[in-house]
Formats: C-alpha cells, sequence, structure tokens
C-alpha cells in the first residue's frame, strides 16, 4: 500500500535494526484519512470471507480496526490487557508477551461479545514474533469462532511472525511488509501485495 509506505519512509522513525518508531501517524497520533484508506484496503481484501467481527488488542490496534469494522459494516472488539472491574470472570483469556514494551500480559475478552457463529478478523498493527497474534487467535478459538485471517498493518518480515502464523493454517494480508531496518533506512519486500492464503 504504497500510502503506507510513505507515511512510514516520511514520519517513521528507526531506532534500531529490530525497532521502527511510528507514532506520528499509527499508534500514539492517529492520521485518520491514512486509517480510513487502511479500513478500506483490508474490507477490500476480506470481504468475500463473511466476516461478523473484527478483533484486536488494545491500544494500538484499535484505530485501523475500527475503520476495517466499519467498512465491512460489523461490531469492533478488542482484547483489554487488563481486566475491567465491570467484567465478571465469564472470560476467554491468553497471555501474550509485548516485545516492544518487554512484559506480559494476559489479554481478556468477554465471553458474551463472542460465539462459534462468529466469523473474525483479527487486526494489529505490527507483526513481528507473532506472539500477540498467535495469543490473540487463541481467545477465539476458546469460543469456537472461525478465523478468516490476520490483517497486518506493519510486518516485520525480517522477524518470524509471518511464518509462525502461516505454519499454524492461518492468511495473513500485510499493507506493508519490512525487508530491513538499518542506518535509519526501511526497505521493504519487492512485492508487498503478495498475501500468503492457505
Amino acid at each position: 500500500m504504497r500510502s503506507l509506505e510513505k507515511a512510514i519512509t516520511e514520519r517513521g522513525l528507526v531506532l534500531s535494526e529490530g525497532v521502527l518508531k511510528v507514532d506520528t501517524f499509527l499508534n500514539h497520533q492517529i492520521d485518520p484519512a491514512l486509517m480510513s484508506e487502511i479500513g478500506k484496503e483490508f474490507a477490500a481484501r476480506f470481504r468475500r470471507e463473511l466476516i461478523t467481527k473484527v478483533v484486536t488488542i488494545e491500544s494500538s490496534g484499535i484505530a485501523p480496526a475500527l475503520m476495517t469494522a466499519s467498512e465491512l459494516g460489523v461490531e469492533l472488539i478488542f482484547a483489554r490487557k487488563k481486566k475491567s472491574i465491570t467484567m465478571t470472570d465469564d472470560v476467554y483469556t491468553a497471555d501474550v508477551y509485548s516485545f516492544t514494551k518487554q512484559e506480559t500480559n494476559t489479554i481478556t475478552i468477554s465471553k458474551s461479545l463472542l460465539t462459534s457463529t462468529d466469523r473474525v478478523l483479527l487486526i494489529d498493527d505490527f507483526l513481528a514474533n507473532g506472539q500477540a497474534a498467535l495469543g490473540l487467535a487463541s481467545v477465539i478459538k476458546q469460543s469456537g469462532a472461525s478465523i478468516a485471517g490476520f490483517g497486518i498493518v506493519i510486518e516485520k518480515s525480517f522477524q518470524p511472525g509471518r511464518q509462525k502464523l502461516v505454519d499454524a493454517g492461518y492468511r495473513v494480508e500485510s499493507l506493508a511488509r519490512i525487508e530491513t531496518l538499518s542506518h535509519s533506512e526501511v526497505e521493504f519486500v519487492k512485492n508487498e501485495m503478495a498475501s500468503q492464503s492457505l
């Protein structure tokens, strides 16, 4: 997706060979026009999958997931990283390790929000090592719902996340695939539109 790649190149900041900072448009300050484009692109890629719910993890995945849900005309659920006092014990949970925050969180979704008849699209801002994605998939599986695939805004293709998801049998659609981060430069995978469908 060219507008996303342009935003990454012009507004992103490479902090190291493994860390890309995109807080000016994606995960701190939000660019609504770009998020709208992202939502339309994910919706176009998954429209034939008969999605009933879009699911993400708070908080950086919420903006692209909300735009996608809006385009698909379905509800958005975000997994909470901290259980609210208003939530009962009737929840699905999974432990998820965050590479950027260097911590493990127990993500939670209320059982009342997902059923075995749901067809779920999972959206996240980044795919790196795959722990968050697999943790989220685990929560969905507990409900008996089916997973249509993963929509990833930015994939670090030099890390093993994509392969873990593909090996687990999931469809992965990434809008920008980064091959390398080095010396303040971002190099994209040549065919970023290519997906892995199983």
